[in-house]
């Protein structure tokens, strides 16, 4: 058998400290804590897109109807172990000639569950962006106190010629609302997708931290089983094969 003197083990550990930390390491241990996001906005903004492309860095354009899957996974930021949820929801709409927003009890329970929002509008649907102002009030209801970490994101980027909602617009109600905004493309940028995502989970994770034990909304409420990792690769696989099989047919 050959021994390792103490200072070569000495070396041996001063060389592991020094590897860099991977992105999304492996986790050999339950998280400390988690981060739990839901996913709001109108029909057809992309928002099961943009979760797809956070989670995944892939993009598929078409997908079946939002039903509302919770999707997990694990990772670090700030050097501290995570597990983040992110809860998929249809969507949302205004009731007829009216500023109130129509939406399912479903959504109602993620958003007493959820610790951070991401609205989510379309640049080519000005009627996307006008839901988000009465959604936010909606929500200022059932959390009439609390901090509201916000994400508010402008999808669809690439299609400039099309474009109902300026930047400038969006700007401001992220700023009237006291959230950050992002203007991204989930089909082509998905450096600012992620970057978006990060920068929310840490806004959270900061306030979750900040709370020093006290009792966190919403953990008493049972989730009904949701879709996880393994239904988004199946979602994946059966865009793809649909890809396919028209591309075959044409």
């Amino acid at each position: 058998m050959r021994l390792i003197s103490q200072d070569t083990m000495s070396q041996y550990s001063t060389n592991f400290l020094l590897l860099p930390i991977p992105e999304y390491p492996v986790l050999d241990c339950v998280p400390n804590k988690i981060i739990k996001l839901v996913v709001l906005g109108g029909s057809s903004v992309g928002k099961t897109a943009l979760v797809v492309r956070f989670l995944t860095k892939r993009f598929i354009g078409d997908y079946e109807a939002n039903t509302g899957a919770l999707y997990s996974r694990k990772f670090t930021i700030d050097g501290e172990q995570i597990s983040l949820q992110v809860q998929d929801t249809p969507f949302v709409s205004l009731e007829d000639d009216t500023e109130s927003i129509c939406c399912q009890e479903q959504i109602n329970r993620s958003i007493y569950w959820a610790d951070g929002f991401v609205f989510v509008y379309s640049i080519t649907d000005y009627e996307s962006y006008r839901v988000l102002r009465p959604l936010h009030q909606h929500i200022r209801r059932i959390h009439p106190n609390a901090n509201i970490p916000l994400l508010l994101m402008a999808n669809k980027g690439d299609l400039l010629r099309a474009r109902q909602v300026s930047s400038k617009e969006g700007l401001q109600l992220a700023t009237e609302l006291g959230g950050t905004y992002y203007e991204v493309s989930a089909r082509e940028n998905c450096e600012g997708v992620h970057e978006a995502f990060q920068q929310l989970c840490q806004e959270v994770s900061r306030m979750i931290g900040s709370c020093n034990g006290e009792k966190r909304r919403g953990l008493h409420l049972v989730r009904p089983k949701s879709p996880n990792m393994q239904d988004l690769k199946r979602r994946l696989k059966q865009a793809l094969s649909s890809k396919g099989k028209s591309a075959t047919t044409l």
